[in-house]
């Protein structure tokens, strides 16, 4: 059979006339390299149809078009907006825009606080990119893990000491090393504060023409100052426990923090953060929110299909 004959269903007229905003795949496994590393992706990726009487679009071109752009190759924003670029000039006359999201995670090698130890870190994030008729449009998202004390754990814990202090102590004055000692035994710490694994959600709008993957993560880790650990000895977990004390944070706080950190950032037009304190002492977790650039009920880019 002469495979000029075999038919095309999607360029036929529509049975039911009217524009599409976006018509593609989702969920398209790819490795790439990201940021000098391989990363096993996941990419939805697709165009509007704004013709509104055409049928569909090619799905295997823009199948084949990530593939020979992105697939084992670096993904760098040039090399987005290339793919993009091809894929409306496959569906000329038919797209105006088309998006791509990619989705992985990447793994960091992280030291220790104070011995030379190290591990690796896995940053779940993604990368969301429009090419339209008023430019190119970048987003990029990324997850933080961190420690948080809660503040008011602290003071009743700080509290809890002073009394089983005045209650051992009270009716005789006692010696430097007596205190000492106490303060060394499980007497001297009647309470202790509770501390929580914490997340922070970061959407940033990108200006430039780079990926600043791991300049985000590193400044929201420098802001939080209590990042999740990985290989640690005694010393290293004592480091921690001292920089959880000296850094007590509501997640209040903690949203504050980030949203100064990424207003800082000259590559940062625009921001949306969410932190998630998961509770130690509640069956729920305590939240905040925080927007800067970005007006308040503002459409981000398309995660894939709607």
């Amino acid at each position: 059979m002469n495979i000029q004959t075999l038919p095309d269903m999607a360029i036929q007229n529509a049975p039911c006339h009217g524009a599409l905003d976006w018509v593609g795949m989702g969920d398209i496994a790819l490795p790439l390299i990201l940021c000098g590393q391989p990363v096993q992706a996941r990419v939805d990726i697709g165009v509007s149809l704004d013709d509104a009487n055409t049928r569909g679009i090619h799905m295997s071109r823009l199948y084949l078009a990530l593939g020979e752009e992105l697939g084992n190759r670096p993904a760098t924003l040039p090399a987005l907006r290339q793919l993009l670029q091809r894929c409306l000039d496959s569906h000329e006359g038919l797209s105006r825009s088309a998006s791509l999201v990619l989705r992985g995670e990447l793994l960091l090698e992280r030291t220790a606080l104070v011995s030379a130890l190290s591990g690796y870190k896995a940053y779940p994030f993604e990368i969301a990119v429009r090419l339209d008729p008023w430019g190119f449009h970048v987003e990029l998202q990324a997850e933080v893990g961190y420690s948080s004390t809660c503040p008011c754990s602290a003071a009743l814990s700080r509290q809890a000491t002073q009394n089983a202090f005045a209650q051992h102590f009270a009716k005789r004055l006692a010696s430097f090393e007596e205190v000492h000692e106490w303060l060394g035994s499980q007497a001297g710490m009647p309470a202790t504060p509770h501390s929580q694994r914490s997340q922070a959600h970061l959407r940033v709008r990108l200006t430039g023409d780079e990926l600043p993957l791991v300049e985000l993560l590193d400044s929201a880790e420098a802001a939080l100052g209590t990042a999740l650990q990985t290989a640690v000895k005694r010393a290293d977990e004592q480091a921690f426990a001292i920089a959880n004390g000296h850094n007590l944070l509501f997640c209040e706080d903690a949203a504050r923090r980030l949203d100064q950190a990424l207003k800082a950032l000259p590559w940062v037009e625009a921001h949306r953060l969410r932190v998630v304190h998961a509770e130690s002492l509640h069956a729920h977790d305590a939240v905040a929110c925080a927007s800067w650039g970005w007006a308040l009920g503002g459409q981000a880019l398309m995660s894939g299909a709607p």
